[in-house]
């Protein structure tokens, strides 16, 4: 459970992937998460990483397991956002500690990308302040985009389906749009 584990999530998603997997359905690439990272991601979500959160680079390994890796994981089921809350916590607590100080840009977006996945106001705004910095320009176009979709529908609609809940006909309008879903 030491800093082994969580250098060979960051070795993963930051050396070995292409950043074209990062934000693609790929079920090869979610099979190898799930081949590689299923032990770890059960022990994230059971809070016993901990330890992790020690070093900067553990706290972002931890955020990834438990934001990205569900998605990958758990695509188009409802325990693909189930540890959202935590992993946006373990985030606000990194930041809150100065942590995302000592990352690259690139680690430090996706230790923000729990903020942009969440589905509240409040957060948005604060993601708002995290991407804009130099070095996540794009994030922040992409946080923007997240942002006027919260603030028009109140949630993510490409998530109703999954998650049972009753599209309106608006997002259903919305939903039919190119490009609406991320």
């Amino acid at each position: 459970m030491g800093m082994n584990e969580a250098t060979d999530v960051l070795d993963f998603w930051f050396v070995e992937c292409e950043p074209k997997h990062w934000f693609q359905k790929n079920k090869h690439f979610d099979r190898e998460i799930e081949r590689r990272f299923s032990e770890v991601h059960r022990r994230a979500c059971a809070c016993e990483l901990a330890p992790w959160r020690e070093q900067p680079e553990g706290r972002l390994a931890e955020v990834i397991v438990l934001d990205q890796f569900s998605r990958n994981l758990y695509r188009d089921r409802p325990e693909a956002f189930a540890q959202d809350a935590l992993a946006l916590a373990l985030a606000q607590e990194a930041v809150a500690a100065g942590a995302d100080g000592a990352l690259e840009p690139t680690q430090r977006a996706f230790l923000y990308m729990p903020y942009m996945h969440s589905e509240s106001l409040v957060i948005h705004a604060q993601a708002l302040e995290l991407f804009d910095q130099p070095g996540l320009e794009n994030n922040l176009k992409f946080e923007r985009r997240h942002l006027e979709i919260i603030e028009r529908f109140g949630r993510y609609p490409h998530r109703n389906a999954v998650l049972g809940r009753v599209s309106s006909e608006e997002e259903r309008a919305f939903l039919r749009q190119p490009g609406s879903s991320f």
